[in-house]
């Protein structure tokens, strides 16, 4: 088949319509986008993933260098972003982080419903970005609501099929170069652009302008933060991570778990997904299989991966609407609607079980440390530094970095040995030039308990003494 037979159709709306349909439609995907958003401002944060990003950003805003000072396994647009955000506002609360949040899901939609505008036309422009919104909220909420890396992932990457689908490669590239810095699962999109540039005809000339693009802002972020550090950090340095170890049950119940809740939130698209032409809507095809890859990576399964499928399901979902009868477009606005309404309230009324946690152990360390002290959490809720207002006294912000602990981990690939490389070393450094004044083993029976870590049990034995527990962490404080 010719190449130009794949490429999408031209634009359909006259240009002059174009200026009053965005008026009409930005302001109601607007309101959509806060309608949809307002559990996430009803707590002081979701999950621990936003506590790693908010510690994170107070250290850069007192002087830390990324990858150096404190360190993740993340790309580094996101930590900034929350740097930017407590610039503006302070770090006492994360909701200038949720407003950026909402402005990202807002400007996901706005480029999805120009894509579908510009092949199938102005009912279809505002199908696509009505649907994307009302199925984001349709995972846990605390996947859904958080402001976390996969947030920010998907301006990226609908800002890529946007300018690839209108020819516009070094554009595409950058914004695929941008989805990778906010989390490197965000290249998934590489591969739908470049069947875009391929079926365009004008590879030999677009590839290079496409790699160029994407290669400048990594190359950039690089160069701003540390190269080497970089590339440990967010390549070389994952390889543990990533592997499959652990519970393969744990693991497919949580694929399985987080699968259902997001067909529950797709009920109204899954049909017209299936009847999605293929030919016609390949590189939506393949922008929903890479965004599976995606979420299939190191087969962790967290809900929050999925949240790379919504764009491509809401496309091709519009695909199939916009030649049907008026009667289905209605039925699955109707029930996407409906659904969101179901896990809108259920992130209005979730349980808060690990924050309650979280908040007394923070609570607990403020009271024993001046504002000054170092503290070290020994655990997974990084957001305990966050709430007490206390710096780490370490780099590393959980024990998963020192012992390779995570969800679905079970003890056989846990423990000093599969920290990543060089971590223990420079830990012991650390407890040697700057010792925490308080310890929390915040491990609760997990394999990576103080009982299970030697370097750490040393630690505990030689320098410290228990001073009580609090909801099941215990706490250390040094002896003088």
């Amino acid at each position: 088949m010719p190449a130009q037979v794949l490429a999408p159709a031209p634009a359909v709306t006259p240009p002059r319509a174009g200026r009053g349909y965005w008026r009409r439609l930005l302001p109601a995907l607007a309101v959509l986008a806060c309608l949809t958003r307002v559990p996430s401002f009803t707590r002081p944060l979701w999950n621990p993933d936003e506590g790693y990003l908010a510690v994170q950003a107070r250290i850069l805003a007192h002087g830390g260098q990324l990858y150096e000072t404190v360190v993740d396994r993340k790309p580094p647009l996101v930590p900034w972003l929350y740097e930017a955000a407590f610039a503006v506002t302070g770090s006492g609360s994360l909701t200038s982080v949720r407003v950026l949040a909402v402005l990202a899901q807002l400007l996901t939609a706005a480029l999805l419903a120009a894509l579908a505008r510009r092949r199938w036309g102005d009912r279809a422009g505002r199908t696509a970005g009505v649907l994307y919104l009302l199925v984001s909220v349709g995972l846990n909420p605390e996947d859904a609501q958080a402001a976390g890396f996969e947030v920010f992932i998907l301006p990226g990457t609908a800002a890529a099929m946007w300018c690839a689908d209108r020819r516009r490669w070094t554009a595409a590239g950058v914004a695929v170069g941008c989805a990778v810095l906010a989390k490197q699962t965000g290249g998934a999109v590489l591969l739908p652009v470049l069947w875009l540039c391929v079926t365009s005809g004008a590879a030999r000339t677009a590839a290079p302008r496409l790699a160029a693009g994407a290669a400048l802002p990594v190359l950039g972020a690089a160069l701003l933060t540390d190269p080497a550090g970089f590339l440990f950090w967010t390549v070389t340095g994952s390889t543990a991570y990533a592997a499959f170890s652990g519970s393969p049950l744990h693991a497919l119940t949580r694929a399985l778990g987080n699968a259902g809740l997001l067909a529950a939130a797709c009920a109204g698209l899954l049909a017209a997904v299936a009847r999605a032409p293929r030919a016609a809507s390949a590189d939506l095809w393949l922008w929903l299989a890479a965004s599976a890859g995606a979420v299939l990576t190191g087969f962790h399964f967290f809900g929050h991966y999925y949240l790379q499928l919504l764009p491509p399901l809401a496309l091709l979902a519009t695909a199939a609407l916009h030649t049907e009868p008026w009667a289905r477009h209605r039925t699955a606005v109707l029930v996407s609607a409906c659904a969101c309404a179901v896990f809108l309230t259920w992130g209005l009324t979730a349980p808060r079980a690990e924050l309650t946690h979280a908040q007394r152990v923070a609570e607990a360390a403020a009271r024993r440390t001046g504002p000054r002290d170092p503290v070290l959490i020994w655990g997974m809720h990084p957001e305990t530094y966050w709430l007490a207002r206390r710096a780490p006294a370490s780099r590393y912000l959980t024990a998963g970095l020192l012992t390779n602990y995570s969800g679905g981990r079970d003890g056989a690939r846990v423990g000093e040995r599969y920290a990543v490389d060089g971590a223990w070393p420079v830990f012991r450094r650390e407890m040697t030039a700057r010792a925490p004044a308080l310890i929390v083993d915040d491990s609760r029976g997990k394999p990576y308990a103080p009982a299970h870590v030697p370097t750490l049990r040393r630690l505990l034995t030689d320098r410290y003494r228990v001073v009580g527990t609090v909801d099941g962490a215990v706490l250390y404080a040094r002896v003088s």
